[in-house]
């Protein structure tokens, strides 16, 4: 039977930085020559990074990505990699228009280019106006074993390239991808790909990207998987990881060239004979992580990733005292370490003195740099100028909050983020040019309830490591307030959280209606109620930061309804 040794270069590319991309892939390709691999399969578009969105309507960049895959190839040949078989995704640009194409290189050359076939339409994916679709498969022979290769969504939906290739006969399919994180998408992911593994007729190679991306982020968890259905090796999720494993392969059956499926397959022969007979390597097969750690690590990653890419080491917001903010905290400083942390307490004469004790506690458990800066005057001015009184006294002070912070931006170079959680973008509780200032919102796709749920898990694992817990206590288990007039509290404005929560996983993640929240069991007036907050808050969440999209629904990308919007629910 023919051996093959398959490498799985799980990395973390950068959109747009073509020459950043090339270098990762040089060096990733030369640990896989030194683990003696014989293929190598990176991931979907790791030559530009993934999605490049508008810049694929460039030509320059088309081009320049196009040159780069030829450059590449004699790169690799130099640097004593050319005899691994390198699958790398990239941008091309042909008569037809833009394609998603991932090439292979060998010895120096471009030995095969191929074209994405299924163009995602749905939720983040907006294919449709950026590509064309392949219509050809290139089979490569190598070792004696026939490598097949569908992109991405070609194994996301029925038929298609991996139907065609196993009415052709392959005894591999390698398949590059840049597939977005969402919680518990593993469940999702590997019968998935167990299934096309059956349809192919052959083991069926999964590379993900891991990293972020704006508001997307890619947990790798890169997969190989028999014809039978057997998982053969996995890789960790949300660090980059070179995967190694051996396969043992029957003797290349019938194959054919042709049209299957209406795609033509065509077949290149780069080495016939097999290998000659050598020890295995043992499988790697990595746990997957708990919903817990999953969602904490993807948050990490996205937040690490955003301010890393764009060029910054430090970011600043406020440190209230209370749970969203603790958070975020904690978030931060496992991304970019305590050190890079500028926690601002910036106190009004609302503000509680156990607000200012816990914000200081929490500074001290991360190790994050904290000061003080008193907004009571600075209010005072507005309030006594423009005689504000009520709800515009209380915005007043976030928006001063939201100036002092972006002030100190600026003098110290620090990327401001934002603290708010998806309940109260989802009814509008938060403040334009207030507590929405910032070009970052760590927590944006999660719920409150959720918030809770991480900071207990967080400490807990803190504690089980014979660490400090980075949130305080007091922090997670006192009730909420924006504390902008005496004893506010959030219940004053919203219902229980547990009850928000659970319409709006309805309302907003399952686009139910009136009549199927009743039939859910909630009453009128809370459907009545939260569905209009929801309603009227589009233009605010328009203008939020982006964050880490966790949920199958994410506002911005995943969920576009019109600000301007004369319809409401109705009972009937």
């Amino acid at each position: 039977m023919p051996q093959l040794r398959i490498a799985l270069a799980q990395v973390n590319t950068t959109v747009g930085d073509i020459d950043g991309n090339t270098a990762l892939t040089v060096e990733w390709t030369r640990k896989a020559a030194e683990a003696g691999a014989h293929v190598v399969v990176f991931p979907e578009m790791s030559q530009t990074g993934y999605p490049v969105e508008d810049l694929t309507l460039r030509r320059t960049f088309a081009e320049a990505s196009r040159r780069s895959v030829t450059e590449l190839a004699r790169r690799l040949d130099e640097a004593g990699c050319g005899e691994v078989l390198a699958y790398v995704g990239y941008l091309d640009h042909d008569e037809v228009g833009p394609r998603d194409a991932a090439a292979a290189l060998y010895r120096g050359e471009v030995v095969a280019r191929q074209f994405k076939h299924h163009l995602p339409n749905y939720g983040v994916f907006d294919e449709h106006r950026y590509f064309k679709p392949g219509t050809e498969l290139e089979v490569l022979r190598l070792h004696g074993v026939d490598i097949g290769m569908v992109i991405c969504e070609d194994i996301w939906q029925d038929g298609g390239p991996i139907s065609a290739l196993g009415k052709a006969g392959v005894d591999l399919v390698v398949a590059p991808n840049a597939s977005p994180y969402e919680r518990s998408k593993d469940e999702q992911r590997l019968p998935l790909i167990a299934r096309r593994a059956a349809e192919a007729g052959a083991p069926l190679v999964y590379t993900n990207q891991i990293g972020g991306q704006d508001d997307l982020v890619f947990d790798g968890d890169s997969l190989v998987v028999g014809a039978d259905g057997t998982l053969l090796a996995r890789a960790p999720q949300f660090v980059e990881h070179l995967l190694v494993l051996d396969l043992d392969l029957p003797v290349a059956s019938a194959a054919a060239s042709g049209s299957f499926d209406g795609l033509e397959v065509h077949r290149r022969v780069l080495t016939d004979s097999p290998l000659p007979a050598y020890e295995p390597l043992t499988p790697t097969i990595s746990e997957p992580l708990s919903d817990e750690a999953e969602v904490w690590s993807a948050l990490v990653v996205g937040l690490r990733d955003y301010v890393h890419k764009n060029g910054f080491s430090t970011v600043t917001f406020g440190f209230s005292g209370g749970i969203d903010s603790a958070v975020c905290a904690a978030l931060a400083a496992d991304a970019l370490g305590g050190d890079n942390v500028y926690g601002v307490s910036m106190p009004s004469k609302y503000s509680s003195s156990h607000s200012r004790d816990d914000a200081s506690d929490l500074a001290e458990r991360i190790g994050a740099h904290y000061r003080v800066e008193p907004i009571g005057d600075m209010v005072d001015i507005y309030v006594n100028q423009l005689q504000l009184t009520g709800l515009a006294e209380e915005n007043i002070q976030a928006r001063v909050r939201g100036m002092l912070l972006m002030a100190l931006s600026n003098l110290d170079g620090h990327l401001v983020l934002a603290t708010g959680n998806k309940t109260e973008l989802a009814v509008g509780y938060s403040t334009i040019y207030g507590d929405a200032v910032g070009a970052f919102a760590p927590i944006k796709d999660l719920f409150k309830t959720h918030v809770w749920q991480l900071a207990r898990w967080r400490n807990e694992e803190a504690a089980k490591r014979g660490e400090t817990p980075p949130i305080p206590e007091n922090s997670i288990t006192k009730p909420p307030s924006a504390e902008l007039r005496p004893d506010q509290k959030d219940s004053d404005s919203l219902p229980d959280y547990e009850l928000l929560d659970d319409v709006l996983d309805d309302y907003v993640e399952n686009d139910r209606g009136y009549v199927d929240l009743i039939e859910a069991g909630f009453d009128p007036e809370t459907i009545d109620r939260v569905v209009r907050m929801v309603d009227r808050a589009e233009y605010k969440r328009r203008q939020y930061p982006p964050g880490t999209k966790i949920t199958f629904k994410a506002f911005g990308r995943d969920r576009r309804l019109p600000m301007t919007n004369g319809w409401r629910e109705r009972k009937s």
